[in-house]
């Protein structure tokens, strides 16, 4: 097995996998941390890639509940349909009998010529001349393991009263850590929709995700992926968010979308 972030881990069944929790994968306050949502569909991808033996073509998360570290998250995938050059799957993720997320997925790859794109990235300055994003909980957990430099935008930090007119922000990401870019890596950094709310309503604001939909067109070899994100509308206290996501030489890799809860931070106490 390649090596992940995570610590997915196989059992004797094929259909079967499990991970244990560290902080590692976790978020929140260091006495009330919860897995990351975009590391629930990563594990989930994965477990699928290594069942199925196919790549990812398409995968959607729904968020249920939380998982807490030390705890250990079953991962059953099942394989309804499969055909010569795909399949269609489904992971169910589940502490115990809480179920924490479900996945639906379609894996494969048919044998064609065609590559073609026809979204460009946007212009950005190269990472390492753009300033680090530093998350407002601090370097802890999951946010100490994961690299962000600010393009376009903010990220996680004070900003009152100076709303992104247009709703984007530009981020470069990358593992410190250097593990591959791989679809599940790219879901991990899917999961930083959330962080784009902050910056379109110019409040200390942020989200819990309640899905999160990766959609792979083109993996290549790549250290940063700049993530374009781009926060289309809040109301009734949701947000919907989506994120483009190149490699470094500009190849349009992955594309994703979201639905979350907004939060505003008015308080010390709230954050």
């Amino acid at each position: 097995m390649d090596n992940l972030f995570f610590d997915l881990r196989a059992t004797h069944n094929p259909h079967r996998w499990f991970m244990p929790l560290s902080p590692g994968v976790c978020v929140g306050p260091p006495d009330n941390m919860f897995m990351f949502g975009g590391v629930g569909l990563a594990s989930a991808i994965a477990a699928m890639e290594r069942t199925t033996g196919r790549p990812l073509i398409w995968a959607t998360a729904q968020y249920l509940s939380y998982a807490r570290p030390p705890s250990v998250v079953d991962l059953d995938v099942r394989v309804p349909a499969a055909g010569k050059y795909n399949s269609q799957a489904r992971v169910v993720g589940h502490v115990g009998d809480t179920e924490i997320f479900t996945v639906n997925a379609a894996l494969g790859a048919r044998p064609s010529d065609l590559s073609r794109q026809w979204l460009a990235m946007p212009d950005a300055p190269p990472p390492e001349d753009c300033e680090p994003g530093d998350h407002w909980r601090g370097a802890t957990g999951l946010h100490s393991r994961i690299e962000v430099r600010v393009a376009k935008g903010h990220y996680g930090g004070d900003r009152v009263g100076n709303p992104e007119e247009d709703g984007r922000s530009l981020l470069w990401i990358r593992p410190r850590e250097r593990f591959a870019v791989d679809a599940p890596m790219l879901a991990i950094m899917a999961d930083h929709v959330p962080s784009g709310i902050g910056n379109a309503l110019g409040q200390n604001a942020g989200g819990n995700s309640l899905d999160n939909t990766l959609r792979i067109r083109r993996i290549v070899p790549t250290e940063w992926v700049l993530c374009d994100i781009r926060i289309m509308g809040v109301h009734g206290g949701f947000g919907h968010g989506a994120m483009y996501m190149f490699a470094q030489d500009g190849e349009l890799m992955a594309t994703a979308s979201q639905s979350l809860i907004v939060r505003v931070r008015e308080r010390p106490e709230d954050r």
